[in-house]
């Protein structure tokens, strides 16, 4: 019962670090441009490589986590009413 809960925690846990780690990414790359703004002697130049694989892995974490939360909600019926699965109608 504990592994499986530990487990379980990883599970959560690693998308978090990754949306962290993506968020930084996008961070450092916006502020190095800024910084660079300042100084006359270098042309500033955006990195959008290391931005753009930020936000994926931004998104991607935040999508998980969302995910989990959603379908976890829904399960214990805690969702409004027009995100309950539909119940299909029975053919008179």
């Amino acid at each position: 019962m504990v592994i499986s809960r530990f487990i379980a925690i990883l599970i959560l846990v690693i998308p978090g670090i990754i949306a962290c780690y993506g968020f930084l990414k996008m961070k450092s790359s916006t502020f190095e441009y800024f910084a660079d703004l300042g100084n006359d002697s270098i042309i500033p130049h955006f990195k959008w490589l290391p931005f753009i694989g930020g936000f994926i892995m931004f998104a991607l974490g935040i999508g998980f986590i969302g995910g989990w939360i959603f379908f976890r909600d829904r399960k214990h019926n805690y969702v409004a009413p027009r995100f309950k699965k539909k119940r299909p109608r029975p053919n008179v």
